[in-house]
């Protein structure tokens, strides 16, 4: 059945000064790239001057949310026009940035490493060998500033979050958990599994034009180095 079908997209109001457009009610590949291209479409609109009153978007893993200022914006007239946008099927037409960062991947920055490899049924080399090998796929920032969720996880690798959190878990690690993998851009508490650290900053509060380093539709590798190699 076809995504127009079961009845995307389709727009759910948010408050009274947001609107969220839904693609799908799932994480896909195919989800995604309607969501990227309906934000790319708002890009092009907002950059014509086409959007006045409409503030910022945001997207996720199947929808985005299109927050406007209230007093400047025909609400009553914006859900026709963001679901005629949606509607015309747009898909992203370029990819984004394509980044290799660095990841130490010794056993105090990868404490839940042996646990993975032991739950694939695979060695420590070979899962660090697969995480090289992958290429992961940001579909959205959340959680923290700059925390990117990394679709591309092998399925061999899938593992639920732990039963009980960290209280802290160090700047820069990489994680998993489910089929995503992440990087926890703050010290913050965190449930997912640590598998390696890298130096990259993942946010820049500093830099008006990409706080964030990492964004929607952006492709990533991690490049084993040793730990005199993180840069950062």
């Amino acid at each position: 059945m076809s995504q127009s079908a079961a009845g995307y997209p389709r727009l759910l109001a948010l408050g009274d000064a947001a609107f969220t457009v839904e693609f799908g009610d799932g994480i896909a590949p195919a989800t995604h790239a309607r969501v990227l291209g309906f934000a790319a479409a708002l890009e092009t609109l907002a950059a014509d001057g086409r959007l006045p009153g409409v503030l910022e978007w945001v997207p996720t893993f199947r929808s985005v949310s299109v927050h406007f200022d209230p007093d400047r914006v025909d609400s009553a007239a914006l859900p026709a026009a963001l679901l005629a946008l949606a509607g015309e099927g747009c898909r992203a037409t370029a990819s984004g940035r394509v980044w290799t960062l660095p990841v130490c991947f010794d056993d105090d920055f990868a404490p839940d490493l042996a646990d993975v490899a032991a739950h694939a049924g695979l060695t420590r080399e070979a899962v660090v060998d697969l995480l090289a090998a992958t290429e992961f796929t940001v579909y959205m920032l959340g959680f923290l500033p700059g925390f990117p969720y990394l679709g591309g996880l092998p399925a061999a690798l899938e593992m639920p979050r732990l039963a009980t959190p960290r209280t802290c878990v160090a700047a820069g690690s990489v994680a998993i958990a489910g089929r995503m993998c992440a990087v926890y851009p703050w010290d913050s508490p965190g449930g997912w599994r640590l598998v390696g650290r890298t130096g990259a900053r993942l946010f820049d509060a500093t830099d008006p034009a990409r706080p964030a380093l990492l964004a929607p539709g952006d492709r990533v590798r991690w490049q084993p180095v040793a730990r005199d190699g993180l840069g950062g």
